[in-house]
């Protein structure tokens, strides 16, 4: 394999960006045509928002940096506001706000002069990133962060914006995108095209990304491309493989942007970027969900000695509409909608396997990257759909290993179509038979200590899948072959070793 030839079939760097007239006619246009079967009603494209704040308030954002930084208590600085009031003024609202990352500043009194002038340049409504202290107006009616805040820009930097690549697995052309563009155009795309390498694939103007097809995956992985999984979403892994970021968001190209309850559009990656960035609490359930999330923290009871969390590996973002359901349970309840919406993240605890679903998706490439493998699904092989949950089960049991965690929940996204159930339960019925077996195998699995890095717990547990599941059915023969083919590919376009197990996130240390 050749680091020359590893370049994508196509690619293209942002050109003809919209001008403010254009980007407006993207945001605050009616309608657009959306991809597969949905009507065109089911889909509004996102509105210019409304003014944040009514005047005369204002809000401030601490940097994006501020995310990866911990107060001595382990505790993300955002969720540590302090309350500085004299007490007669009620109409005070005491609330954390959370429009951007990072420490916030909210305040409805007099300002000092020296911050009028400045707060007159861009009216009575803004959201500024902040990185240095500024002269602070000690207010009563001040709510003050942990953190010294001062104005910086008015549109802040995209956060991670040279650290994330988003992978989309796709047959199709990309329209989706169009709705996603106020949020997905900073960032580089990875499309793996499935299906017919001849198609064209066409991509909205002015997102950077590259686009491999089955020939390239060919060409640059040799004899191992049969690790790579055909006719399938599966082979967005090999997106994975390719990328040089820390981190991956994957999605689905029949996803779309979801409302919270009061309206406003979900900023999905943002929200993912936020658990990934703060830590994870496997070994100790905290009965507020996430503690690190603003409002919240660790309920009485819970060990001090645990409160520090651990790196986040994986965050599992979930849908409103056609919910992820197996093929007989779409059959039963065709008509079934996912209506709820519920304000949690939650760390899955050490121990607990969980289903995981690829088309919501984010986690920490350099961590656990290579041991997002999906398998060996569809052209050729006796199970599809269940490539996602392969991953899954892998990645959990490498994660407890070595102490690390996935959370799920927030946030969500809009899934548009919901698929065939009698296709889906051709490509399903062997995986809910044989997922009978592989649950008690996989909670049974027991690593050895040796195992201190992703790619020796995945060859290991490549291992165990041949001794006990290739008695089930030689397909798992097959795949515990390509578990390891997967391992030696990721090596070669990966030789400074993909996975730094010491380079933890949130920096946490256990």
């Amino acid at each position: 394999m050749d680091d020359g030839e590893l370049r994508p079939r196509r690619s293209a760097k942002p050109q003809n960006d919209p001008t403010p007239h254009q980007q407006d006619a993207v945001i605050t246009g009616s309608r657009f045509n959306p991809i597969h079967d949905a009507t065109e009603d089911d889909f509004d494209v996102p509105t210019q928002p409304e003014a944040l704040l009514p005047a005369p308030k204002v809000t401030r954002s601490g940097a994006s940096s501020s995310l990866s930084k911990k107060s001595s208590k382990g505790k993300a600085p955002s969720t540590q506001l302090a309350k500085i009031s004299a007490g007669k003024n009620p109409s005070v609202a005491h609330k954390p706000l959370s429009i951007l990352s990072g420490p916030s500043v909210q305040y409805r009194g007099s300002t000092s002069p020296s911050r009028k002038s400045a707060l007159s340049s861009i009216g009575s409504h803004a959201v500024v990133q902040s990185r240095a202290a500024p002269n602070i107006d000690r207010s009563p009616t001040f709510l003050l962060c942990s953190e010294k805040l001062s104005m910086a820009s008015i549109s802040p930097a995209p956060l991670l914006k040279d650290e994330l690549d988003i992978v989309i697995p796709t047959i199709r052309n990309l329209d989706f995108l169009e709705m996603w563009r106020p949020f997905f155009q900073p960032y580089h795309l990875i499309i793996v095209q499935d299906g017919d390498p001849s198609k064209t694939i066409k991509v909205p103007q002015g997102f950077d990304y590259e686009l491999y097809n089955r020939n390239d995956i060919n060409r640059i992985l040799g004899p191992k491309a049969s690790c790579i999984s055909f006719k399938d979403s599966a082979c967005r892994c090999f997106g994975y493989m390719v990328s040089k970021k820390k981190y991956i968001y994957t999605i689905d190209d029949d996803c779309f942007v979801a409302k919270d309850p009061s309206g406003n559009d979900i900023n999905a990656l943002e929200q993912h970027i936020n658990n990934l960035l703060s830590p994870s609490t496997p070994f100790f359930f905290n009965t507020l969900y996430d503690p690190y999330r603003a409002g919240a923290d660790f309920v009485r009871g819970y060990p001090f000695s645990l409160r520090e969390g651990v790196p986040t590996a994986v965050s599992h973002g979930l849908w409103l509409n056609i919910p992820d359901y197996d093929a007989p349970t779409q059959l039963v309840k065709p008509l079934e909608r996912n209506t709820r919406y519920v304000d949690a993240v939650m760390s899955i605890p050490k121990g607990t396997l969980f289903p995981m679903c690829g088309m919501n998706l984010a986690f920490n490439r350099e961590l656990i990257g290579s041991a997002m493998y999906f398998g060996l699904m569809g052209d050729g092989q006796p199970i599809g759909r269940y490539d996602d949950m392969w991953a899954g089960w892998c990645t959990k049991v490498i994660c407890d290993h070595l102490g690390w965690g996935v959370k799920t929940g927030l946030p969500y996204i809009w899934h548009s179509k919901a698929s065939n159930p009698f296709v889906n339960l051709k490509k399903e019925y062997k995986g809910i038979y044989w997922q009978e077996e592989l649950i008690p195998f996989f909670q049974s699995v027991n690593l050895p200590k040796d195992c201190t890095s992703v790619q020796k717990c995945y060859t290991e547990l490549a291992k165990q899948v041949k001794e006990k599941l290739g008695k089930v059915d030689d397909y798992f023969n097959k795949l515990a072959d390509a578990m390891v083919t997967w391992i030696e590919a990721w090596d070669e376009l990966n030789p400074s070793g993909a996975s730094k197990s010491a380079a933890l996130p949130n920096d946490a240390s256990k």
